[in-house]
Protein backbone atom coordinates (compact mmCIF):
# COMPACT_ATOMS: atom_id res chain seq x y z
CA UNK A 1 0.00 0.00 0.00
CA UNK A 2 1.24 3.45 -0.97
CA UNK A 3 0.11 6.10 1.51
CA UNK A 4 -0.20 9.48 -0.19
CA UNK A 5 -2.05 11.53 2.42
CA UNK A 6 -3.91 10.62 5.59
CA UNK A 7 -7.08 10.21 3.48
CA UNK A 8 -5.68 8.78 0.25
CA UNK A 9 -3.88 5.46 -0.01
CA UNK A 10 -3.16 3.55 -3.22
CA UNK A 11 -3.59 -0.20 -3.06
CA UNK A 12 -0.88 -2.47 -4.45
CA UNK A 13 -3.24 -3.99 -7.04
CA UNK A 14 -3.66 -0.53 -8.62
CA UNK A 15 0.06 -0.29 -9.41
CA UNK A 16 1.76 -2.29 -12.16
CA UNK A 17 5.57 -2.31 -12.25
CA UNK A 18 7.49 -3.36 -15.30
CA UNK A 19 11.30 -3.53 -15.25
CA UNK A 20 13.25 -2.70 -18.39
CA UNK A 21 16.88 -2.25 -19.30
CA UNK A 22 18.27 1.16 -18.55
CA UNK A 23 20.41 3.20 -20.91
CA UNK A 24 23.43 5.27 -20.03
CA UNK A 25 26.69 4.41 -18.29
CA UNK A 26 27.12 1.20 -16.33
CA UNK A 27 29.34 -1.04 -18.42
CA UNK A 28 28.30 -4.63 -19.00
CA UNK A 29 25.79 -4.42 -16.15
CA UNK A 30 23.51 -2.24 -18.32
CA UNK A 31 23.16 -4.97 -20.93
CA UNK A 32 22.35 -7.71 -18.42
CA UNK A 33 20.18 -6.26 -15.66
CA UNK A 34 16.76 -4.61 -15.98
CA UNK A 35 17.12 -1.78 -13.46
CA UNK A 36 14.82 0.88 -14.92
CA UNK A 37 11.24 0.77 -13.69
CA UNK A 38 8.07 1.68 -15.54
CA UNK A 39 5.30 2.30 -13.00
CA UNK A 40 1.72 2.30 -14.28
CA UNK A 41 -1.14 3.59 -12.15
CA UNK A 42 -4.73 3.29 -13.42
CA UNK A 43 -5.76 6.71 -12.11
CA UNK A 44 -9.06 7.00 -14.00
CA UNK A 45 -10.39 3.73 -12.54
CA UNK A 46 -8.98 4.19 -9.05
CA UNK A 47 -11.68 4.06 -6.34
CA UNK A 48 -9.38 5.85 -3.88
CA UNK A 49 -9.18 9.17 -5.74
CA UNK A 50 -12.04 11.71 -5.70
CA UNK A 51 -13.12 13.14 -9.07
CA UNK A 52 -11.70 16.67 -8.54
CA UNK A 53 -8.32 15.15 -7.68
CA UNK A 54 -8.45 13.01 -10.82
CA UNK A 55 -9.14 16.08 -12.97
CA UNK A 56 -6.24 18.04 -11.45
CA UNK A 57 -4.00 14.96 -11.68
CA UNK A 58 -4.73 14.64 -15.39
CA UNK A 59 -3.65 18.25 -15.94
CA UNK A 60 -0.51 17.87 -13.79
CA UNK A 61 0.54 14.55 -15.35
CA UNK A 62 0.62 15.99 -18.88
CA UNK A 63 2.30 13.56 -21.30
CA UNK A 64 2.53 10.89 -18.64
CA UNK A 65 -1.29 10.50 -18.76
CA UNK A 66 -2.26 7.85 -21.34
CA UNK A 67 -5.39 7.82 -23.49
CA UNK A 68 -6.91 5.03 -21.37
CA UNK A 69 -6.57 7.06 -18.15
CA UNK A 70 -3.36 5.68 -16.66
CA UNK A 71 -0.25 7.45 -15.43
CA UNK A 72 3.03 5.96 -16.61
CA UNK A 73 6.23 6.98 -14.80
CA UNK A 74 9.64 5.84 -16.02
CA UNK A 75 12.57 6.02 -13.61
CA UNK A 76 16.13 5.01 -14.42
CA UNK A 77 18.02 7.41 -12.14
CA UNK A 78 20.10 4.85 -10.25
CA UNK A 79 21.68 1.49 -11.04
CA UNK A 80 19.65 -0.18 -8.32
CA UNK A 81 16.30 -1.67 -9.27
CA UNK A 82 14.90 -1.33 -5.75
CA UNK A 83 15.96 2.33 -5.48
CA UNK A 84 14.39 3.14 -8.87
CA UNK A 85 11.21 1.42 -7.67
CA UNK A 86 11.16 3.57 -4.51
CA UNK A 87 11.78 6.74 -6.55
CA UNK A 88 8.92 5.93 -8.92
CA UNK A 89 6.52 5.39 -6.02
CA UNK A 90 7.68 8.62 -4.33
CA UNK A 91 7.18 10.60 -7.55
CA UNK A 92 3.69 9.17 -8.01
CA UNK A 93 2.79 10.02 -4.41
CA UNK A 94 4.13 13.57 -4.83
CA UNK A 95 2.16 14.02 -8.06
CA UNK A 96 -1.05 12.90 -6.37
CA UNK A 97 -0.26 15.08 -3.33
CA UNK A 98 0.04 18.13 -5.58
CA UNK A 99 -3.29 17.22 -7.21
CA UNK A 100 -5.04 17.15 -3.82
CA UNK A 101 -4.29 20.84 -3.21
CA UNK A 102 -7.17 22.97 -4.44
CA UNK A 103 -5.91 26.03 -6.30
CA UNK A 104 -6.78 29.41 -4.84
CA UNK A 105 -9.42 31.30 -6.77
CA UNK A 106 -8.07 34.40 -8.44
CA UNK A 107 -9.80 37.57 -7.37
CA UNK A 108 -9.78 39.96 -10.33
CA UNK A 109 -8.61 43.46 -9.45
CA UNK A 110 -9.03 46.73 -11.32
CA UNK A 111 -6.13 49.01 -12.14
CA UNK A 112 -5.97 52.17 -10.05
CA UNK A 113 -6.63 55.56 -11.60
CA UNK A 114 -3.02 56.58 -10.96
CA UNK A 115 -1.68 53.51 -12.77
CA UNK A 116 -3.93 54.25 -15.76
CA UNK A 117 -2.61 57.82 -15.87
CA UNK A 118 1.02 56.63 -15.64
CA UNK A 119 0.44 54.17 -18.48
CA UNK A 120 -1.14 56.82 -20.72
CA UNK A 121 1.65 59.30 -19.91
CA UNK A 122 4.29 56.69 -20.82
CA UNK A 123 2.46 55.98 -24.10
CA UNK A 124 2.34 59.69 -24.89
CA UNK A 125 6.09 60.07 -24.24
CA UNK A 126 6.88 57.04 -26.37
CA UNK A 127 4.71 58.43 -29.17
CA UNK A 128 6.59 61.74 -29.05
CA UNK A 129 9.94 59.97 -29.25
CA UNK A 130 8.78 58.00 -32.28
CA UNK A 131 7.26 61.05 -33.98
CA UNK A 132 10.63 62.84 -33.71
CA UNK A 133 12.27 60.07 -35.73
CA UNK A 134 12.35 60.29 -39.50
CA UNK A 135 13.38 62.85 -42.04
CA UNK A 136 14.63 66.21 -40.86
CA UNK A 137 13.26 69.10 -42.90
CA UNK A 138 14.99 72.48 -43.15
Amino acid sequence: MLRVTDRIAIEDWELVEHFVRSGGPGGQNVNKVSTAVELRFEAERSPNLPDPVKRRLRRLAGRRWTSDGAIVLQVSDTRSQSRNRELARERLAELIRRATETPKRRVPTRPTLASKRRRLEAKKQRGEVKSLRGRVED
